[in-house]
Formats: structure tokens, sequence, C-alpha cells
């Protein structure tokens, strides 16, 4: 019979080889300004602690739009390894970073990587579609989600959560990087349905510094996504193409 003991020990020496940091660098060299950002990562795939293509892409956006976050409240939904919040809340943004309640492991690590960041960012649990006293607190002037929408059928209970944040502080957005997988026409009917539009769509490539592009694949765009005033009529023509 296996010692209890000795099988824990084993799962943690597993789980310190299958830790590792990296460091993602944002720099522009028009006014000589840099920082890096260190994350933790693990291999294990259930913690899902990875910094995926969609997080570089929309953190790089984040860099780039420093002055528009500068002061601004961020919401991260989903935000896992939580690279695009982190570097919001370097260029001066107050930052809520948030995943599933149920993730117990990725909640800790978040939780980590702001100590070694030396970043004062809130951290919370926030399992879409579910409504507690946290979420009534939240009034985000932008919303990040990058790679949210892996599992369609998460989609629905996604699009309510961005909504209520949305209704809840006016003139917000909601922006976001994703694949273009073949859910794309759900999350355009969402959209239409939940009372969204999209206002800037591009290329997640297009922007990306060549150094970081060539690191990456995949069909990649970012998105920005705002409530929708307008008539039924006038939104056919607004969704995301």
């Amino acid at each position: 019979m296996r010692d209890v003991g000795s099988d824990k020990d084993e799962d943690e020496m597993t789980d310190k080889h299958m830790t590792t940091v990296s460091q993602h660098y944002f720099v522009d060299e028009s006014d000589k300004s840099s920082f890096s950002i260190a994350i933790i990562e693990n291999m294990k795939e259930e913690y899902g602690l990875f910094v995926w293509p969609c997080s570089v892409i929309l953190a790089e956006y984040v860099w780039q739009q420093r002055y528009r976050f500068s002061g601004a409240n961020v919401v991260e939904l989903g935000a896992g390894t939580s690279l695009p919040g982190l570097v919001a809340a370097k260029v001066g943004s107050n930052v809520t970073l948030t995943d599933d309640s149920n993730r117990i492991e990725v909640l800790k690590n978040m939780r980590r990587v702001c100590e070694i960041n030396k970043l004062n960012c809130r951290v919370m649990g926030l399992t879409w579609g579910f409504w507690d006293a946290s979420i009534f607190d939240l009034n985000p002037n932008i919303i990040l989600g990058a790679d949210v929408f892996y599992d369609a059928s998460a989609f629905d209970d996604l699009f309510a959560t961005i909504t209520y944040l949305l209704q809840s502080s006016p003139g917000s957005v909601f922006i976001t990087t994703y694949h273009n997988r073949s859910g794309h026409h759900l999350i355009e009917f969402l959209m239409v349905k939940w009372g969204l539009k999209c206002v800037k769509l591009v290329d997640g490539f297009s922007f990306l510094p060549h150094y970081k592009a060539r690191e990456l694949n995949g069909n990649i765009q970012l998105a920005e996504i705002v409530l929708n005033h307008e008539s039924p009529e006038e939104t056919s023509t607004s969704t995301v193409r």
C-alpha cells in the first residue's frame, strides 16, 4: 500500500516542476518607457494557467492604449494568468481581476502574480451568469476578456455578465481578443440578443510588434463592444464580421 504522505509529496514535486515564471516586456522606443510583467504559469491541464496568444495580444493593446487606461476602473473576466489586467494596473488603472469562483488554484495564482509584480489589484471569484454581492460593487469603465469565447455552452452566461457590467457603468466598453472559431456566428447572434454592438474590429496581429507576432499563431481578432442604443433594424448591419 502506498503511503498517503509520499503521494502528496510527489504531487507537490510534480507541481513544482511544472511551474515556470515567464517575463513579458512592453516597450515604447519613442519615449523610452518600458516595463516587464512576471507571470506564473503551470502546465497542469486542470489549472489552465498558460499565457495564451489572445492574452499577449490584448496586453499589448492595453499598453499601446495606456493613456486611455490611466485612471480607469478595469475588470478582467476569466483572467487566468491575468497579463492584460496586470498591464492595465501597471499603466495606472484601478484593476479587479476575476475568474470562476470554483477555480481556487487559479485565484490563488492571481494573488501571487500581483504580489511578485508589486501591483495592488483586487482579486475575486466571479462565475458568469451568477449574481452575488461582489458583482454589484463593480462599476468598470473598461472590461477586458482574453480568449473568453472558447466554450459555446458558456456564451450566454458570459454575455449576461458583460451586459450587466456595461449597464452598471454608462459609456463603458468590453474589449476582447478571440480566435475566429466556428462559434463566431453564435457570438454575433448573442450580441444582438443582449443588445450589444461591435464598434471596433481589428486583426490582432495588425498592431503587434514583429518580435511578439513571430512567436504566436492563429486567426485572432480584437473587438470593442458596447451597449447598443439603436433600434433592432439599425443593428442588423453592425454585427461582427
